[in-house]
């Protein structure tokens, strides 16, 4: 007698679902023979614990006993965390696409015993509506189909396994020609939003790969439209409804054009990112809105989001006492009685109105009037919102799913470092370094990292995903620190992608390693999704490399990379944006070279003036007066003038003459 096997996972999204009445097993090799066995087809059902559609079916459907009876009659039933399996997740997002279908999630995918898909959709609600069909009818077709018309289940699934194999052959090309950039980030700005920022209609998602490549585009080119196009859409995010204007941090996307209404889930991914692009754009802009919203939010992540031992939480839920958004909305009245006179000016200032500005509540916002008003209101403001956040935390929270996830936490890791070095706030690095270890140390088995940790077990492999992240992540922290372990980290890391991951003679890698069981193709891709493709990472981590450490393998390996996918992403620019970012470093590199002690004043003075300019291919190495670049750096022999610290400024294998002074140092750096 089956039932259900959810109990004994550590997923917080699968644990959720430990007491549906649906005889849910996990992925794996037990669940594949059992439908083997019995002829039956599987039905896997994919998610996450944030998902707000995931809960709406889960109440729907998987709790409910008639459906759960036709599910238990007829199919094996599998349960996946996407964030735990990501290498699962992205081969059935595939074939849903090859189907014509729009991806997301909940995904619903129908498989063979052999675990090829032969039909799917997403969310399916209880009862036929919003045009889509009942579950219930989905189900007794489906058995219908796989018990009586066998021969269409057999050529559905050969169709969609055929056309995953050639998904795993991306086009190549003869590589990226420097004009690349520039027409990407054309044409991209020209997708932006005039009005509101960000690209395409509703809903909207911040996007940050896309809009560092055009960030990118506007330093080579200087053309002020993608300037403001990446000004615009970071502006409207920072003050719209998307942001937690009292606890700190994004949410995963808005629902509208305006940014007002988000889909509450706060996911570490997008904070990790955004605190990023904002860093950068800070660094050339000087914007208090900007820095606001980086400290902000990176306290958020170190309040809200770290684990025992320092890793970070993977998101916070987006519904609460079951209501999608309850946690972060307010009345009027809630307002008045907790503001007392200061209710009005607070009112004014976040869009609090009598009506509400979303389903008859208000949705904190600021995207209407000055960015900031005078300092005597602001320090009200900020008194408001202290009062308003102590309120909010005696509501009832939402879920935290507190596995710690190692490509997520490898964002987070660099996002911090590098705030930390940009805003001098030696707490965040040390935090980041925290993280880092936590990862290195706990979610490691044999010299190989995995995937995801909960409750004192690292499980499943390690992706391609992984092994990028945690590499960008020591070379930011490298960067922050001088560390030279970090340095060695990251080499390491690379070397094992390169053995695992690596597809030879095609090149790029794949998504899996060779060693990894169960599923039914290896996709390779640069595609980039809610984060930029291990590929686009691992060619910033590549070119990085090769700058620091002068070894040309790094650099042929990076334009390997990029050939093998070169052929779509000279066209599919917003889909690989991430790639076309990595691709521009290996390029276009600056390398600084600072010979000094690192603790000295003088250092800290030139490292100050570097720290506030936006120089996205910066590549910055330490030097400890006496100690030697490697063999073949344009720098090497390079050393302190008058016995002060000393900065080079070195591109296309030639360095300017040497720096001591800070201001020209800024000065230098901003004309190159």
């Amino acid at each position: 007698m089956t039932s259900n096997r959810l109990s004994q996972e550590t997923s917080p999204y699968l644990l959720q679902h430990k007491d549906n009445p649906v005889h849910w097993q996990p992925w794996g090799a037990e669940a594949f023979a059992r439908a083997r066995r019995e002829d039956r087809p599987v039905l896997l059902s994919i998610g996450y614990a944030a998902c707000h559609w995931c809960h709406v079916m889960a109440h729907e459907s998987f709790e409910d006993g008639a459906t759960a009876e036709l599910l238990n009659e007829g199919f094996v039933s599998i349960k996946v965390d996407r964030e735990e399996r990501p290498d699962v997740d992205a081969i059935y997002q595939a074939s849903l696409a090859l189907i014509d279908e729009h991806g997301g999630w909940p995904l619903t995918m129908f498989l063979t015993p052999e675990g090829e898909p032969f039909w799917g959709g997403t969310y399916f609600p209880s009862t036929a509506r919003f045009g889509r069909p009942a579950f219930p009818d989905i189900l007794r077709r489906v058995l219908d189909v796989y018990h009586r018309e066998p021969d269409k289940v057999t050529t559905n699934a050969a169709a969609i396994r055929a056309a995953l194999e050639r998904l795993s052959k991306p086009k190549a090309g003869g590589g990226l020609g420097p004009d690349v950039l520039e027409r990407a980030a054309a044409r991209l700005a020209q997708q932006v939003d005039p009005v509101h920022g960000g690209l395409g209609p509703a809903p909207k998602f911040p996007q940050p790969a896309v809009l560092e490549l055009v960030w990118r585009g506007w330093k080579a080119t200087g053309q002020p439209q993608l300037f403001d196009a990446v000004t615009l859409s970071l502006d409207r995010m920072s003050r719209g409804g998307i942001y937690d204007h009292l606890g700190g941090g994004f949410a995963r996307y808005a629902t509208d054009r305006q940014w007002l209404v988000p889909h509450f889930e706060k996911m570490l991914y997008d904070n990790a990112q955004l605190v990023e692009l904002l860093c950068l754009v800070w660094q050339e802009t000087q914007s208090p809105l900007y820095a606001a919203r980086i400290a902000e939010t990176a306290e958020w992540a170190l309040r809200e989001m770290v684990v025992d031992g320092g890793g970070f939480a993977s998101s916070v839920d987006a519904d609460s006492e079951g209501g999608e958004g309850r946690f972060y909305v307010w009345s009027e009245s809630e307002i008045d009685g907790l503001l007392g006179p200061d209710a009005d000016a607070f009112k004014e200032a976040y869009d609090v109105t009598p009506a509400g500005n979303w389903e008859g509540k208000t949705i904190l916002n600021r995207s209407h009037g000055a960015i900031f008003a005078d300092d005597a209101l602001e320090e009200t403001l900020a008194r408001c919102r202290a009062v308003l956040w102590k309120a909010r935390e005696t509501r009832a929270k939402p879920g935290r799913d507190d596995k710690v996830l190692a490509d997520w936490n490898g964002l987070m890791i660099a996002a911090l470092a590098n705030a930390g070095a940009v805003f001098a706030t030696p707490r965040w690095i040390d935090s980041a370094a925290a993280a880092f270890a936590f990862v290195r140390e706990r979610m490691s088995a044999d010299g190989r990292l995995r995937h995801s940790w909960r409750r004192g077990e690292a499980r499943h492999p390690a992706t391609l995903d992984d092994y990028a992240a945690m590499s960008r992540a020591a070379l930011a922290l490298h960067e922050a620190t001088g560390e030279r372990h970090y340095l060695d980290e990251a080499e390491t890391w690379v070397e094992t992608a390169g053995r695992h991951f690596w597809d030879e003679p095609a090149g790029g890698y794949f998504l899996t390693a060779d060693d990894t069981e169960g599923l039914i193709t290896r996709t390779k891709t640069a595609f980039d999704g809610p984060v930029p493709s291990g590929n686009g990472i691992l060619t910033g981590v590549l070119a990085r490399l090769y700058h620091v450490t002068g070894k040309d393998q790094y650099r042929a390996r990076a334009e390997k990379v990029v050939t093998a996918f070169s052929g779509e992403a000279s066209i599919q620019f917003s889909a690989m944006a991430g790639l076309l970012n990595g691709n521009d470093l290996l390029h276009n590199a600056l390398e600084v070279v600072i010979v000094g002690e690192r603790a000295a004043p003088d250092t800290a003075d030139l490292l100050r003036a570097l720290n506030g300019v936006s120089l996205p291919n910066r590549v910055l190495s330490m030097v400890t007066p006496g100690a030697e670049l490697p063999a073949g750096h344009p720098a090497a022999e390079k050393g302190q003038i008058d016995a002060k610290a000393t900065a080079y400024l070195c591109r296309g294998g030639t360095c300017s003459a040497p720096l001591t002074d800070p201001s020209a140092l800024g000065e230098a750096v901003a004309t190159r």
